[in-house]
């Protein structure tokens, strides 16, 4: 457990993590020193339909049994939460696989009413970037490293200098006058039924016109396809780097509770 300091509170390195996916709600406590979580991850379904009030009920119940473990930090110590939307000032500003009543919803405020504790939220996609290049794949790495997950759309995280640019929507990008993730997100492949060589075809496209506009250091490919990265990365002709995001499915969690630790200065 956390030792007690000189004030009587307990000192904390460690810090609940929530991730809000569409299909499920799950948390973890994380060690801030080495990005792991310890002990298991607890989840629950996410409620539908996926109203505010469902969904902080829910995370109020992931909350508490993560409270109930030994390892929990103390209850002054905020809660970092992930949401999948455009995040402003803790205002969702969109709503993706959640229920569209979210949009201009105070989430900040919402949860910190419902769990009795401050929280910071955060776009799904940055804080899975942020655990990346604190922890993962793109440690140590300066300058601009660009985190780009394919799933059912293209989610992104813009990191510079290991500081994060929130809300970058690349995958809404326009190219040939499509909307990027249309054409090159894992879903557009299975929906168009394409094989990987076409995907790569795709996905050069995407990457190339990324690389262009941002001349990024290092590309960080995450997301469920990133299992199959040796049947389409290797196919990519590009002058930046381009890898595997490692931290997989736990990336959420560990950059939420990253996010809400430097926000409350917890950790630098």
């Amino acid at each position: 457990m956390p030792k007690d300091d000189k004030a009587g509170k307990k000192s904390s390195k460690t810090v609940i993590g929530i991730d809000i996916g569409g299909t499920g709600i799950k948390g973890g406590i994380v060690d801030l020193k080495s990005g792991q979580l310890i002990g298991d991850r607890f989840r629950i379904d996410t409620p539908r339909p996926a109203t505010p009030e469902a969904v902080a009920e829910v995370l109020a119940q992931v909350v508490a049994e993560l409270d109930s473990r030994p390892q929990a930090p103390g209850k002054d110590v905020p809660v970092g939460i992930d949401f999948p939307a455009i995040i402003s000032h803790g205002v969702a500003r969109s709503a993706a696989n959640v229920d569209p009543s979210w949009i201009g919803t105070d989430v900040d405020k919402l949860f910190t009413e419902r769990i009795g504790r401050k929280v910071h939220v955060l776009n799904d996609a940055d804080a899975a970037g942020l655990a990346e290049v604190r922890y993962g794949a793109g440690k140590g790495v300066d300058g601009v490293v660009l985190v780009i997950t394919l799933g059912t759309g293209i989610g992104s995280a813009f990191i510079m200098d290991g500081k994060l640019v929130p809300n970058a929507e690349l995958g809404h990008l326009e190219i040939d006058g499509f909307d990027a993730e249309s054409k090159a997100s894992a879903s557009a492949r299975e929906r168009d039924g394409i094989d990987w060589e076409e995907y790569s075809v795709r996905l050069q496209r995407y990457f190339s016109h990324v690389e262009f506009l941002f001349s990024p250091e290092l590309f960080i490919v995450g997301g469920g396809i990133s299992k199959r990265s040796e049947d389409f990365l290797p196919a990519l002709k590009l002058q930046t780097p381009i890898v595997t995001a490692k931290l997989r499915n736990n990336a959420g969690i560990v950059g939420a509770a990253l996010q809400v630790a430097i926000s409350d200065k917890i950790i630098k």
